[in-house]
């Protein structure tokens, strides 16, 4: 039996307990803390963790994934939406639409001014600008936990990045859709049905998770004992997962509605949130460890100039889609001015397109396309965090000690 896991775990739980610690001495967000030790431990720099058992450690990530999604549809009480209305439905479309907008418009634009504006390299530009539509609620929520931020700007956000990866899904798939109906090898499924797949791919995740929130919600008056409602919910995170693993669902959309069915429903959910409260640190604190050792610095020579464009104006697109989304739906002045900039990290549902990127384009622009991304991760996921807390900070929805 190979026990070396066991050393590779405690050597990422106790790297995450040192280096949220240094974080939090100089006042930066805890996450930010394990993203760097993940970083300095991993492959790139100190390889503690070789590359092969970072991959049999995935299972973590989706399971912290799993959970992050669940508190985060934890937050999408009917009773917040009858409040404020289709507010974080419009914002969040605008922030993810002018996101790609802007992004393709700067992509497209560096080709033109290079002269290399190709047929092939504008579908390049296509795909690529279509990802920039995706956040990561992971680092977001981590930010909000820690520093336990309250106000409109916090709950606005949260229910955009929830709102967001929806989304992000949609515009994916449509412009993927364009881009191969503009390939010289245009498939023959038609261009209205490929548009169509991702709506699929959106309802099957949300029926998963709505079903296995009913039984959640039934089970939970089953079993009274603290235990048992622990084990309980975790097996129901554990079969959502795979359920919409399996079935070609977005495992993120699908906890967030096994989390949002189970807090409209069940009396019992704060108990229960309280109780998971204490499960979960260890498997938050591995996960962005981990997500830190899985970033690679060799990336950031890889990307060059088109890799700086993205980079740059997909932050110009979100911050001025989160502004006007605000606007149109004239919301508390504070999210218009804030917003986002919290909403500049991205990750997990990033570097997943990019893989499905590598399908669509030939291997050169794929894998140009896939550096690209990995390097924005790790630029987005060091800085994010550090911006989150500043934006909830001068709204004033965290501790002017924090």
């Amino acid at each position: 039996m190979n026990i070396d896991i066991l050393l590779y775990t405690a050597i990422i739980i106790a790297t995450g307990l040192l280096f949220g610690k240094v974080a939090k001495y100089l006042r930066l967000p805890n996450v930010t803390g394990y993203l760097v030790g993940g970083l300095l431990i991993g492959p790139s720099i100190l390889n503690l963790i070789p590359e092969e058992s970072l991959l049999s450690l995935e299972l973590v990530s989706a399971v912290a994934l799993g959970f992050i999604a669940f508190s985060i549809g934890n937050e999408m009480k009917i009773s917040y939406f009858k409040r404020v209305g289709a507010t974080p439905i419009i914002i969040a479309i605008f922030e993810s639409l002018f996101a790609v907008i802007i992004t393709l418009g700067a992509v497209t634009g560096y080709f033109m001014i290079r002269g290399t504006l190709t047929m092939e390299n504008f579908r390049f530009a296509l795909v690529l600008s279509a990802i920039a539509a995706a956040t990561a609620p992971a680092a977001t929520m981590m930010v909000v936990r820690q520093y336990k931020a309250k106000g409109i700007l916090t709950e606005t956000l949260l229910s955009v990045v929830a709102i967001d990866d929806g989304v992000a899904i949609v515009l994916f798939g449509i412009f993927v859709a364009l881009a191969n109906a503009l390939g010289p090898d245009a498939v023959n499924v038609s261009l209205f049905r490929q548009i169509l797949l991702p709506f699929w791919e959106i309802l099957l995740s949300l029926g998963i998770g709505a079903f296995l929130g009913l039984l959640l919600v039934l089970g939970v008056r089953w079993f009274t004992g603290r235990g048992n409602r622990i084990s309980l919910v975790i097996t129901m995170i554990f079969f959502t997962i795979f359920l919409a693993d399996h079935f070609g669902g977005s495992t993120l959309l699908a906890c967030m509605m096994l989390g949002g069915v189970f807090a409209n429903i069940s009396p019992k959910y704060e108990e229960v949130n309280g109780l998971i409260y204490f499960v979960t640190p260890p498997i938050f604190i591995m996960f962005f460890v981990l997500s830190g050792a899985e970033l690679k610095l060799s990336v950031l020579s890889a990307v060059g100039i088109i890799g700086i464009v993205y980079v740059l104006f997909r932050v110009v697109g979100k911050i001025f889609g989160a502004w006007f989304g605000s606007q149109v739906t004239k919301v508390d002045p504070v999210v218009a001015k804030y917003l986002g900039y919290a909403l500049i990290p991205q990750a997990g549902v990033a570097i997943g397109l990019s893989l499905i990127a590598t399908q669509v384009l030939n291997v050169e622009m794929g894998s140009q396309i896939r550096a690209i991304i990995l390097a924005g991760t790790l630029i987005y996921e060091l800085i994010g965090p550090v911006i989150t807390k500043v934006a909830l900070k001068k709204a004033g929805e965290i501790s002017l000690t924090a």
